[in-house]
């Protein structure tokens, strides 16, 4: 990505086909020393292209990708079973938290990490 990035750095900066030698002067201007054999198969991947049509065609790409998404549901599910319902939820959430306050007895130990 940093090497994508200096690229559009040095698009943005008016060069309309950047060398590795320029993309190099931008990641070394911050610190970053590229990885050549990824600074030249991006460099190959994008000659001769133009850079916003390689763009809108991933974006392409990403659109028609499933993205998924069936895993925070339950969460929300357990959530609204534990709370409705009949009075006696609220006990047993009650009783949750006093159980979880108990290890408070641990931190009373005399050891402190800080010290």
């Amino acid at each position: 990505m940093k090497h994508v990035a200096a690229y559009l750095l040095a698009q943005l900066g008016g060069n309309e086909s950047p060398s590795a030698k320029d993309i190099t002067g931008i990641l070394s201007s911050v610190g970053i020393d590229p990885d050549t054999e990824k600074l030249d198969a991006l460099l190959g991947n994008l000659k001769g292209k133009d850079i916003m049509e390689v763009i809108a065609t991933g974006r392409t790409k990403l659109a028609a990708m499933p993205v998924g998404g069936g895993g925070g549901g339950g969460a929300v599910a357990s959530a609204a079973v534990g709370s409705g319902g009949s009075g006696g939820g609220g006990v047993a959430a009650t009783e949750a938290k006093k159980e979880e306050s108990e290890p408070e007895e641990e931190e009373e130990s005399g050891f402190d990490l800080f010290d």
